[in-house]
């Protein structure tokens, strides 16, 4: 699958427990487009939410595009996302639990050209599983450096 990752937010690893993914095209205008393909986006802050049976994308800031011949639109406006019926529907009965939030993954070009997002069910993680991912990297780290060391 040949895509193009403009954006990933990282911080979205650290902070949640991923339950599952869906894969979602944005509707943009033409500077934005343009402004994604330069890297030009923060995924940190943003999620989604659910509005009247469609589900639309906020806080992520795309920033407006500086050859543009007319005027750019707002970097944190709200973009509407395209899911299929079914795929809104699961997701209805899932965001109506208490902690689960839907947030971005990573923003990227499919091989048409078209612009998609990874949206992930989240469950947000409590200090000490954040500690406790830590420790582990670390010791991950730790095991790989001796054995190459060892090599």
């Amino acid at each position: 699958m040949g895509q193009k990752i403009v954006s990933k937010n990282k911080k979205a690893f650290h902070d949640y427990h991923i339950e599952q993914t869906f894969e979602a095209g944005i509707v943009l205008s033409g500077p934005e487009v343009k402004s994604l393909r330069a890297g030009k986006v923060n995924l940190r802050d943003g999620y989604a939410q659910l509005k009247d049976g469609e589900v639309f994308l906020y806080n992520v800031h795309i920033s407006p595009y500086s050859f543009a011949t007319h005027i750019n639109q707002d970097p944190l406006r709200v973009r509407k996302l395209l899911l299929h019926r079914r795929e809104i529907r699961k997701l209805i009965g899932k965001l109506h639990e208490k902690g689960v939030a839907l947030i971005p993954l990573k923003i990227y070009f499919i091989e048409n050209g078209k612009a998609k997002v990874e949206l992930a069910l989240a469950r947000g993680k409590k200090l000490y599983d954040k500690r406790a991912a830590l420790k582990e990297k670390d010791s991950n780290r730790e095991i790989e450096r001796t054995l190459r060391r060892d090599d």
